[in-house]
């Protein structure tokens, strides 16, 4: 009975917590942007664990960043019966659309995810590792016509994609390529895959 109390009292304590967090925000004087950052601070979590869609994260847009060791791997599950037939989607790339219908994703030996606003533009690069994973158009990378060579054992794949379900219905197009990789990256494209290439260089 104690330790329901305790675990009880815990959850009370971190409720109030974090409303003292949000009033201090909203006073700050500052025109509502410790609002706007306590909401990324809730809309980021780590890279490890299973999370609730809802309750523990928001059914957004999320980037994890660095992972460059191959070993990050996420779900998105329909329930937490850890059944084939359960999962939606899985991979181990940069960015991932939890849906609101989504009940559960499961993330393991990822940097941390932060969400991302998918309508941004940054400042796009013109090159991108071959091994790199996803990048963003007009975020990351520049749309445009780009170069991959030497390339050995069909070890090169790329996709272009139209949003970050990661899906078969998300794919525009894709392939697996031998030696010199040529690929043109549309406007209209939201993320482009690379992984097992050589880098890519922009040609036009």
């Amino acid at each position: 009975m104690g330790m329901k109390g305790k675990i009880a009292l815990g959850a009370v304590v971190g409720v109030v917590v974090i409303g003292v967090v949000s009033a201090n925000a909203g006073d700050n004087g500052d025109g509502g942007t410790g609002k706007a950052e306590v909401a990324e601070k809730e809309a980021a979590f780590a890279g490890d664990g299973d999370f609730q869609v809802g309750s523990d994260i928001k059914p957004v847009t999320y980037r994890t960043t660095g992972n460059s060791d191959g070993m990050c791997y996420w779900e998105r599950a329909k329930d937490a019966s850890g059944e084939m037939d359960a999962l939606l989607a899985n991979d181990g790339t940069g960015y991932v659309t939890v849906k609101a219908t989504d009940k559960l994703f499961k993330s393991s030996d990822c940097n941390g995810w932060e969400a991302v606003d998918e309508k941004a533009k940054g400042s796009p690069a013109a090159r991108m590792s071959g091994d790199g994973g996803m990048f963003a158009v007009g975020a990351d990378i520049a749309p445009g016509t780009y170069k991959s060579t030497g390339n050995t054992d069909d070890s090169c794949y790329w996709e272009r994609t139209k949003d970050a379900d990661h899906g078969v219905e998300s794919i525009v197009a894709n392939d697996n390529v031998n030696g010199t990789a040529v690929v043109r990256i549309s406007a209209s494209d939201a993320y482009f895959k690379t992984t097992g290439c050589k880098d890519w260089k922009k040609t036009g």
